[in-house]
C-alpha cells in the first residue's frame, strides 16, 4: 500500500474556464503523489433542478433532498460531473477513475435528520477500493453519492461532499486532506480569516456559530478526518496552481490564502 495518501476535495465553485487543478492533480500525480479526489457540484445540481422546476433549499451548507432531487442530484454528481472530471484528468495525461460511494461498499450512510430527507451522514467507510486503486497507479475521483438503509429499504442517499471527504481522509489516515473553495478560509466573528486552528478552536466555531452555511461541513469533515489526518487546509482554490503549491510549495506566485487545521 502506497503511503502519503492526499485527499483533494473540489467544488464546482472552483473549476472556472482559467482554473489549474486538474493541471495540478495531474502533475502531482506524474510525480509520484497518491491523490483521491472527492468532488462536490451544487452549482450544477442547482442548474438541473431549476430547469425542471424543482425548488430546492438548504439548511447548514446541506442540500434538503427529497425523492425528486435525490434523483437529480445522482444523475448529475454520480453521473454528468462525475464524468467529466475524469475525462478533462486524462485529456491531461492523468490516469484516473470515477467511483461513487456507492460502488464496493465505499460509503454506507444513514438518514442525517428528518428535516433534511434522504441526505445521509457516513455511518462507516471501505476504502479497499480507493487502495486498489490507487496501488494500480490510478487517482480515484469520488462522488459522494452513496447509499444506506432507508426504512428497511436499501437506497441512494446524497452525503456532502465536504463530509464524504472528510470520512475518505480518516478512514485512509491520509498524509493531508486539502478542501479547495472559493473563499481565503474560515473567517473568524469580523470577518477576518483565521490562518490557523486546532481542534479545540475549529470546534468552538461551530458551537459558538461564527462559522455558518457551506464552512460548516467543512470544519466538520476537518474533525472527523484529523482523527487520523495530520493536517486539514481549507485553501482559496481560485489562486493560480494553488493545489500545486499546497503540496509541494511549486509555482509559488502569490501567498497562499487560507487555513490551517491541526490536532494540537
Amino acid at each position: 500500500m502506497q503511503k502519503g495518501i492526499i485527499v483533494v476535495k473540489i467544488g464546482g465553485s472552483t473549476l472556472g474556464n482559467h482554473d489549474t487543478t486538474l493541471e495540478d492533480l495531474v502533475e502531482l500525480q506524474k510525480q509520484g503523489k497518491s491523490l483521491v479526489v472527492v468532488h462536490g457540484g451544487a452549482k450544477v445540481t442547482s442548474e438541473w433542478l431549476a430547469r425542471l422546476g424543482i425548488p430546492t433549499s438548504f439548511i447548514n451548507g446541506l442540500r434538503v433532498t427529497d425523492a425528486e432531487t435525490l434523483k437529480v442530484v445522482a444523475a448529475a454528481l454520480g453521473g454528468l460531473v462525475n464524468k467529466e472530471l475524469v475525462v478533462a484528468i486524462q485529456a491531461l495525461g492523468g490516469k484516473a477513475v470515477s467511483l461513487s460511494g456507492c460502488d464496493g461498499n465505499l460509503l454506507w450512510a444513514s438518514i442525517k435528520s428528518p428535516e433534511l430527507g434522504y441526505a445521509g451522514e457516513v455511518v462507516a467507510v471501505d476504502p479497499t477500493p480507493l487502495k486498489l486503486l490507487l496501488d494500480a497507479g490510478y487517482m480515484p475521483v469520488v462522488s459522494p453519492v452513496s447509499y444506506g438503509s432507508v426504512e428497511g429499504r436499501t437506497m441512494l442517499l446524497n452525503v456532502n461532499g465536504d463530509t464524504a471527504a472528510g470520512e475518505i481522509a480518516a478512514a485512509l489516515a491520509a498524509e493531508k486532506l486539502v478542501f479547495l473553495t472559493d473563499v481565503d478560509g474560515i473567517h473568524d466573528g469580523s470577518g477576518k480569516a483565521i490562518p490557523r486552528l486546532n481542534l479545540a478552536e475549529a470546534k468552538n466555531m461551530l458551537v459558538s456559530g461564527v462559522a455558518s452555511g457551506g464552512m460548516v461541513p467543512k470544519i466538520e469533515a476537518s474533525l472527523r478526518a484529523l482523527t487520523t489526518t495530520q493536517v486539514v487546509r481549507i485553501t482559496d482554490g481560485k489562486i493560480s496552481h494553488a493545489l500545486l503549491y499546497e503540496i509541494t510549495g511549486q509555482a509559488r506566485q502569490t501567498e497562499s490564502r487560507g487555513t490551517t487545521i491541526v490536532p494540537e
